[in-house]
């Protein structure tokens, strides 16, 4: 009770600012405050915490391992506090928010171009900040409150906290240069397997869905390029000898090359249900739910049941 006597709501959501954007300039954009009073707000809570909360490595800020073990209850707390305080209802066409969205660039090809479009006519005044990372650091950071929702293939089996819902099903296709492919524009299992490969991750070692399937057929490719970028995988097959197998999505999304040849992969790779995940505390957060609801809309909602756990 000693420290509840010392400290404010206005300092708590301070230091939540502070834990989520891990930059006091940041945290002062986020919280409309001068970059000072923010300052002097993590010189307070530091000698209320007796602990640095914050701490600089590699020339940025770093969580403290006391800052990490708060920032999940303080998010939790603070949503609670919302959810007393604010009203239910959610106006979008009067609404002023900020969503963070955790999500590749496949996902924001997917997701972003007609949920722009919605919101901009109905609902100006909700901001979207898009953040990039593995899997893993997706999931981590729906878990921790740093994002709202976090878009792409997850494993089944997520902690019960966490919520999903599958937006669409997606399948398989493979591209290369069409001049290096036989008359019927198309690879068979060995001339496939024989080809140098494209790989299109985050990280290189993450498991994905292809190196999966060859598991299970007793064979594996050579992957001769390795790159976190979409924007340039077109043209760099243009030319060569590289296939490039991925979502299907993907190339009428990124790859408008038009010396490539798309094709069905020449053995069964399992589709991947593409989903969207949040964390059960945003769960009586009205305008959460309006986002969700309004992005399985957006997408046609060729998921399957409504937009719960």
């Amino acid at each position: 009770m000693n420290i509840l006597r010392r400290i404010d709501l206005n300092l708590l959501v301070t230091l939540h600012a502070l834990l989520i954007e891990k930059h006091v300039s940041r945290a002062a954009l986020r919280l409309h405050k001068s970059q000072p009073a923010v300052s002097h707000a993590l010189a307070n809570l530091r000698e209320i915490f007796d602990d640095p909360l914050l701490v600089r490595r590699a020339g940025k800020l770093e969580r403290t391992a006391r800052a990490s073990e708060l920032l999940q209850p303080l998010t939790e707390a603070l949503d609670q506090l919302g959810a007393l305080i604010e009203q239910p209802a959610f106006e979008p066409a009067q609404a002023k928010h900020a969503f963070r969205l955790a999500m590749s660039d496949y996902g924001a090809g997917v997701i972003l171009p007609g949920l722009a479009r919605l919101l901009r006519g109905q609902a100006p005044g909700i901001d979207l900040e898009i953040v990039q990372g593995s899997r893993t650091s997706m999931l981590a950071s729906v878990h921790e409150g740093t994002a709202d929702l976090a878009f792409g293939v997850f494993p089944q089996d997520l902690p019960d906290e966490l919520r999903t819902h599958a937006l669409f099903t997606e399948r398989f296709a493979c591209a290369a240069d069409k001049d290096t492919l036989p008359k019927s524009g198309r690879l068979n299992r060995k001339q496939w397997l024989a080809r140098p490969h494209v790989l299109v991750a985050m990280q290189s070692s993450e498991n994905n869905e292809i190196e999966n399937a060859l598991s299970r057929e007793g064979v594996s490719r050579r992957v001769a390029l390795s790159l976190p970028h979409w924007g340039v995988a077109g043209r760099l097959m243009a030319n060569t000898d590289l296939v490039l197998t991925a979502a299907r999505r993907t190339f009428d999304l990124f790859l408008e090359e038009p010396r490539l040849q798309v094709f069905t992969p020449p053995f069964p790779i399992t589709p991947f249900d593409f989903t969207m995940v949040w964390h059960s505390r945003r769960e009586s957060d009205p305008a959460h739910n309006w986002l969700r609801q309004t992005i399985v809309t957006t997408l046609g909602d060729q998921g399957s049941g409504p937009c719960s756990s």
